[in-house]
């Protein structure tokens, strides 16, 4: 709850008004009732119909007074409730875009959305309700109460005696049933994740007749929620039944014993009316109270996992210059015996992050991070120079670690041992914005975005449109695009779903031209090409981005044959760098995906 009162500080003057339109509308109800009472024992008797019209329009004009209150407050609750939670969606967003490729790994994407979309709404519907019902409820049951000891001290008593069972039962619920949202968060974790999954990969699931067995896999993540949210719901629903069988019984006592102070003459008749009206809302108060401990249980849990990803140090600080390792050369790019492997801590001053223990999240320690920890290492002992303006190709079988050196290269992850530099520093050394900006990158699998052509090309950069033309011709794209209709204002779908594979895959290498990068990085990126075009491109790269310092990652020797030089690899480790000629005579790994690929083309 911590966090929901940090967002609702900004906005404590609006709130405050808010509460105060709030607390005058419910006075204002709690005059009703007796407003009732006095005309039916004081005015009624005596006859007067002025009296008796003048009382009753006070009535109307109070229920109008009473019902344009509480409007407006609950439209300032709902303004300022929309405004919190917007503002907690940014902070989560942009702590989530800044988490580093290990702790993003830790959380998983399933939990990261659900923790955006679910909970961020968990704490908007408390933060509403915090401005409204926590005004309502207590001023119904205790302004209630003591509107009713002025008029009857004896039924009074009734309430005096149900409110105490009916809040502790409340409050013993209540603390039970957060640990069970909890759960119900967690497991919808879960859901996301294989939803996600299912609907991705939706044309892989239908290929491949499997239909039924993903039916059954989100049916099982889909009951495990549903049991632990019946759970929940059935303990938090508790006190809905004990709150009536009281409301019940208190009407019963209130008619029995009011009846017998009537008769007694001890009491007029329109107490007993006002009475029961007024108990009916101490009730209503008190059950909004229940409503309000269910919503506090379901958001605490929501601000709790919110407040986790908020609360993640950032583990990639910028190192210093005394603290930053140097390149014993002066190549561009520099890899010196680089072991890497996911999942360990990064190395960095923080002093706690946060791992997965089963489907539990808790934070941790660097000490207990490492302790025990038995990685396998995906990249060992990695060393390669390349000079600016130089090209380098990696080629290897799936799972190698191709990627993984990329990634490295931009610091989504850190160096497990060892050092990667770009331009005479060490990466760890820079600002990630200013590392990033060298870069030109398509990684596999990369986004085509529900937007034009041209904005998917520029992708918020100053690119001019020469620049622009330029890169679409360089990557090939112009000629499908100049037949578009709308040409670079043509809107793609989702995931570039009306482009085909080949289309897809240009549009983004002109991405990656058009900033004139540094270091274009082409991530297995002509994988949908063509030979000719693939050939075209790689042409038209090599002429116009000289002094732009290439990698390519490919599976085709085609596409890295003719680079300065080639990085072979297998199981994590390099087995052969040089060029072409060179690798055909050292390495036999290469020479024999050479004669595999070159020979079948022949």
């Amino acid at each position: 709850m911590k966090l929901i009162f940090r967002y609702m500080k900004p906005y404590r003057k609006a709130i405050t008004w808010v509460m105060l339109v709030k607390l005058s509308g419910t006075m204002t109800e709690l005059m009703l009732p007796y407003i009732l009472e006095h005309i039916i024992d004081v005015t009624v008797p005596t006859g007067r119909l002025d009296r008796i019209f003048l009382w009753g329009l006070l009535m109307i004009l109070t229920a109008m007074v009473t019902r344009q209150l509480n409007v407006t407050a609950n439209r300032g609750a709902v303004e300022n409730a929309h405004n919190i939670s917007y503002h907690i969606r940014q902070d989560l967003f942009i702590r989530t875009a800044n988490l580093s490729g290990s702790q993003f790994d830790a959380y998983g994407l399933p939990s990261l959305i659900s923790r955006m979309t679910s909970d961020s709404y968990n704490v908007q519907s408390c933060a509403q309700s915090l401005q409204t019902l926590c005004v309502r409820a207590p001023i119904m049951m205790v302004g209630g109460i003591i509107v009713t000891m002025t008029m009857d001290w004896a039924l009074s008593g009734v309430l005096c005696v149900m409110l105490p069972i009916m809040l502790a039962v409340i409050l013993g619920v209540s603390r039970y049933g957060i640990p069970l949202y909890n759960k119900v968060q967690e497991s919808l974790d879960d859901v996301v994740r294989v939803m996600r999954e299912n609907i991705t990969g939706i044309r892989v699931v239908k290929a491949l007749s499997k239909t039924d067995y993903e039916k059954r896999r989100f049916a099982a993540s889909n009951d495990a929620m549903t049991r632990n949210d019946i759970k929940a719901g059935t303990v938090m629903a508790l006190p809905g039944p004990i709150m009536q069988i009281s409301l019940n019984m208190g009407l019963t006592l209130v008619v029995f014993i009011g009846a017998v102070r009537v008769n007694n003459g001890q009491m007029q008749p329109g107490v007993i009316l006002a009475f029961l009206t007024y108990f009916n809302l101490i009730l209503q108060g008190v059950m909004a109270i229940n409503r309000i401990f269910m919503m506090v249980s379901k958001a605490s849990a929501s601000a709790d996992r919110i407040g986790l990803i908020l609360a993640t140090p950032q583990d990639q600080r910028v190192l210093g210059p005394d603290e930053a390792k140097q390149p014993s050369g002066d190549e561009f790019i520099r890899f010196e015996h680089v072991n890497f492997g996911y999942g360990e801590m990064e190395d960095s001053d923080s002093e706690s992050g946060s791992r997965k223990n089963g489907r539990e999240e808790r934070t941790f320690s660097r000490a207990e991070a490492f302790a025990g920890t038995d990685r396998e290492l995906c990249l060992e002992d990695i060393d390669f120079a390349v000079k600016k303006g130089e090209s380098l190709g990696i080629i290897g079988p799936t799972g190698c670690g191709k990627t993984t050196i990329i990634n490295l290269l931009m610091r989504f992850y850190d160096v497990t041992d060892g050092g990667v530099f770009v331009d005479g520093r060490d990466v760890r050394a820079y600002d990630k914005d200013e590392l990033h900006r060298k870069f030109g990158v398509v990684f596999q699998n990369d986004m085509v975005f529900n937007d034009t052509l041209r904005r998917n090309i520029s992708f918020g950069r100053q690119v001019t449109e020469e620049d622009l033309k330029r890169a679409t011709e360089d990557a090939m794209a112009a000629e499908y695009i100049s037949v578009l209709d709308d040409g670079l204002d043509y809107m793609a779908d989702i995931k570039g779903a009306n482009l085909s594979g080949g289309q897809k895959q240009r549009l983004l290498i002109a991405r990656a031209l058009a900033a004139k990068p540094e270091i274009l990085i082409l991530d297995d990126s002509s994988s949908a090409l063509d030979y000719k075009t693939d050939a075209s491109l790689r042409k038209a790269i090599f002429e116009n981005y000289s002094g732009t310092t290439t990698i390519m990652i490919a599976q085709r020797v085609s596409s890295v044959m003719n680079m300065t030089n080639i990085l072979v690899m297998d199981n994590g480790r390099c087995i052969g760098y040089g060029n072409h000629e060179h690798l055909l005579e050292t390495c036999q790994e290469y020479r024999e995906i050479f004669k595999t690929q070159m020979g079948a083309l022949a």
